[in-house]
Parts: C-alpha cells; sequence; structure tokens
C-alpha cells in the first residue's frame, strides 16, 4: 500500500474511529446507566435534558418521594407524628442526598440529618409554596439546598408542615459513575486508535525500515549472504526491493571481482610456468654456445634455430596474454570487412596446409559454399579463430597419422565452418567446460600440451562479437569436432 494511502487512511482512522466507538458507547450508556437513572428518579427517557441543568435534576431527584408524602398527606397527616415512619421514608431519600424535616406549628418536631445544611429560620412559612412535584424553593449561597415543601394540618387541626431537603452539593452517583465512565471510555478509545496506527504503521513502515537498517549493518560487515524480504508495494517496500536488487549486484560483483583475482592468479601460474620451459631451453642453448658445446657449424645451426624456435613459442605466448587483457576489457580492435567465403578460406587453407605438411598431418578441406557467398568479418581475428582450433588439434593429436578435415556449408543465413581431429578426444564431463577461461581438460602440463588454458575462450569472444556461436563434440579417442557460425552477409534492396 502506497504511503499517500496509508496516511490517508490514518487521518480517516484518526477521525472515524473514535466517533464510531464514542457512539456506541453513548448508545451502550443509553441502554444500561440511563436506564438505572430512570429507576432509581424516575427521569424518564424524553426528560434526559433535565441532566444539563442543575436544579432541574434536583428537583427531579425527588419527585417520586414527593408524590408519595403528598399522598399520606391526604389521607393520614398523622402519620408524621410517627418517628418510625419517617425514618423509613427518611432513609429512602438519604440514597439521594435528601432529608425529612417535619415541622408543628413552630416547632420542629422531626429531623433527618444530624447536620443540616439550613437552620429552622430558613424553611418557608406555613402557605409559602404550592405543592409541586418538579419544583421547590432553591437557596443558592453558602447553604445551596432545594427545599421542597407540603403544608397540611394534623387531625388536632394544628399546622404541619413537611419538607424534602435536598443538597445540591450531593453529586449523583449514577451521573459519577456516568461521568467517569465516559472519561475512561475516551481515554480507552483513543489509546485503542492509537494502538491500532503504532501497529499498523509498524508493519507497514517500522518493520521494514528496521529489516533496511539490519541490511546495512551486514553489507557494512561485508556479509552479502541474506535476502531483505519484501511483502507490500508501497514504497518503503519498493525500497526494500531495490535495496535487494541492489544487495545481489554488490554480491555478483563481488563474486566477479574474487573470480578475477583468482583467474588472474591463476593465468599467472599458468604464465609462469609456460615461460618457464622456453625460457630454460634458451638458457640452456645460450650457455651451449657461450661455453664452446657446439663445435661445429651442424650444432650451432641447430642451438640457434632452437633458440629461435623457443623465442617464438615466448611470442605467441606473450601476444596471447596481450589479446586476452583486450578481451577482459573488451578492446579488441576489429576492422571488419566484407569478404568472398570461398577465397577468403582457399588462402587460409593454403597457408595452414604448409604448416601442417611441414609437421606431417594430413589436412582435407571441403567447400560446399556458393563461389558468391559473403560474410563481414575481420580477416585477422577470423584467421585467429582457425589457428586456434587447429593449433589446438594438433596439440592433442596422439595418433601415428594425423589428420584435420575442414568443411564449410551453407546452412541457411549462415555459413558452418567445422574442423574435424582425429586426436584424443575431450571427456564429456569436460566438454562443457571448454570455451571457458583458463579451463585445460589435461590436467598435466608440459612443452608439448602446455598452454595459457585462454585460446578456447578467445575463440568463443571473438565469434560472439561477429555475432555468430562456436560449440563442440567430441569422442574420446576419436577426435574432436569444433563447429562455428557466421551470419551472411545480404544486400539491402532500397526501394
Amino acid at each position: 500500500m502506497k504511503l499517500k494511502t496509508r496516511l490517508t487512511i490514518s487521518f480517516c482512522i484518526i477521525i472515524f474511529v473514535p466517533i464510531l466507538l464514542a457512539f456506541f458507547v453513548v448508545f451502550g450508556f443509553q441502554k444500561f446507566q440511563m436506564k438505572a437513572i430512570e429507576r432509581t428518579y424516575g427521569i424518564e427517557a424524553e426528560d434526559y435534558n433535565y441532566l444539563m441543568n442543575s436544579v432541574q435534576l434536583l428537583n427531579r431527584y425527588t419527585k417520586n418521594n414527593y408524590e408519595h408524602l403528598l399522598d399520606e398527606v391526604s389521607k393520614d397527616p398523622d402519620r408524621f407524628l410517627d418517628k418510625s415512619y419517617l425514618d423509613g421514608i427518611n432513609g429512602e431519600l438519604s440514597g439521594k442526598y435528601s432529608y425529612l424535616i417535619v415541622r408543628r406549628e413552630d416547632a420542629i418536631i422531626y429531623t433527618g440529618a444530624k447536620n443540616t445544611d439550613i437552620g429552622e429560620e430558613d424553611l418557608p412559612g406555613y402557605g409559602e409554596n404550592t405543592p409541586d412535584a418538579v419544583s421547590g424553593t432553591y437557596m443558592d449561597g453558602d447553604k445551596q439546598v432545594l427545599i421542597k415543601q407540603i403544608d397540611f394540618n394534623f387531625s388536632d387541626g394544628d399546622k404541619g408542615s413537611v419538607f424534602i431537603v435536598t443538597a445540591s452539593r450531593g453529586l449523583l452517583p449514577e451521573v459519577q459513575s456516568l461521568l467517569l465512565d465516559g472519561c475512561v471510555s475516551i481515554l480507552l478509545i483513543l489509546i485503542l486508535t492509537a494502538g491500532m496506527l503504532i501497529i499498523w504503521i509498524y508493519r507497514g513502515i517500522i518493520r521494514p525500515i528496521k529489516r533496511l537498517e539490519a541490511a546495512t549493518v551486514n553489507i557494512q560487515q561485508g556479509n552479502l549472504d541474506f535476502v531483505i524480504e519484501t511483502d507490500g508495494n508501497d514504497e518503503i517496500s519498493e525500497l526494500c526491493a531495490s535495496f535487494e536488487e541492489m544487495r545481489k549486484r554488490l554480491k555478483e560483483s563481488s563474486e566477479q571481482q574474487m573470480a578475477g583475482e583468482r583467474e588472474n592468479r591463476e593465468l599467472i601460474s599458468n604464465i609462469a610456468h609456460d615461460l618457464k620451459t622456453p625460457i630454460t631451453a634458451v638458457k640452456g642453448y645460450s650457455e651451449g654456445l657461450l661455453d664452446g658445446v657446439a663445435d661445429t657449424p651442424e650444432k650451432r645451426e641447430k642451438y640457434l634455430r632452437t633458440i629461435n624456435s623457443k623465442a617464438n613459442e615466448m611470442d605467441a605466448l606473450l601476444n596471447e596474454l596481450t589479446l586476452y587483457a583486450k578481451i577482459d576489457t573488451n578492446r579488441i580492435p576489429y576492422n571488419f570487412n566484407k569478404l568472398n567465403v570461398a577465397a577468403y578460406f582457399n588462402d587460409c587453407i593454403e597457408e595452414i596446409g604448409m604448416d601442417l605438411e611441414t609437421k606431417h598431418i594430413g589436412l582435407s578441406y571441403f567447400n560446399y559454399v556458393d563461389n558468391e557467398v559473403m560474410i563481414i568479418a575481420d580477416p585477422e581475428q577470423l584467421k585467429r579463430v582457425v589457428n586456434n582450433i587447429i593449433g589446438n588439434s594438433v596439440k592433442y593429436l596422439d595418433k601415428q597419422q594425423g589428420l584435420i578435415n575442414i568443411r564449410i556449408k551453407d546452412v541457411g543465413d549462415f555459413i558452418q565452418v567445422e574442423i574435424e581431429d582425429n586426436g584424443r578426444g575431450i571427456a564429456a564431463k569436460d566438454l562443457p567446460y571448454v570455451f571457458e577461461r583458463f579451463y585445460r581438460a589435461d590436467a598435466s602440463r608440459n612443452s608439448a600440451t602446455g598452454g595459457s588454458g585462454i585460446g578456447l575462450s578467445i575463440v568463443k569472444k571473438i565469434m560472439e562479437d561477429h555475432g555468430g556461436k562456436i560449440w563442440a563434440t567430441s569422442k574420446e579417442g576419436v577426435g574432436t569436432v569444433m563447429y562455428f557460425v557466421i551470419r551472411k552477409y545480404q544486400e539491402v534492396i532500397q526501394e
């Protein structure tokens, strides 16, 4: 989820979740708390507005008790001389922060509170108030009480008054509970909303950032063998994915660098080994000349020819090394030209044939391509490909009569060159790797089969740069066939 969407949803959660939860809280309070208030104080559903007016609320507290006393006065006024009866009424009123006062003539004959909020002089006189269950006289100031008055006459004719005194400083228990529960509910709603957002943000933002932090520590310590997991499509997940891609490339680069270092060490070792043999020979034969061992013209000529041959071997090896360095940096100098296939390979075969003849190796050449077929290639590098393949074949010929067959074929849009020998062949396990750098199927190293191990990798690189490809088939003890293809040149006709 995108961060923009996540922030929008977070805003909606902050606004609407508390409102929704508050609605359910109010609904629950209406169902339970207000029902308790109705039962206790007789406040009906349509009278909830009294909760907003303290004086009206105090009036509503004792409505039912007032009506009961009014009814008793009309039936039996002398009951208000019975202390046990008055104690019962006063007990009911005490739960509503109220108490009862009974006056006969000018004397207080009953007080339901030990410490009254008002004095005798504060009570209204006989006949001053009209009986009303929902109204009364409110005394402000230090006293802050509401007085409801019922006037009557005892059976002997004495004037009597019953007062219900309600102290406004006493809070309604259920209202206190309602306010407390409301505050607690609001706090819980805020905590719940904040908790939801924290968990959501942690899962969507903080946790991926923690993974990135751990990844940076691993990379800083050189450890690239880990995976950064991504489980979303937001910006943080995209950053994690980019970081994971960077880690993969760093690991590939590190592995390539290590492989390159191993190859360079192997190359140096190979070159040092392969140079040692001809240098030793040159040194030995030159010392022989200096010491006068070659005391005849024939011996001197033989020594000089050997020195020349070994120098040529070193030169070829150094040239191969120079070309490898250019391949490694993609700086092979190509000079592409349009070549006639038949003419070019006829010249190549003529030159190769002369060299093979001196080594007593048979050569057969078959051209199945029309004389008009052309290719685009670098003649020097293409000749290097042919010479390297044939040089490899000559190196591993093990038959008394060595044979090399060269076939040029037309295969559609390409020409295919096949170079076959009857040498020792290549083992099946080695065949897939013969074009890799420094790979040598022959583990032994000597002057006859030595080499840097980069000849065929150079051939492969040159063919790929020509837009072609190279592969091989072989059977041990029978021989090897090297194949490579180059695309034909085709004129583009402008309409």
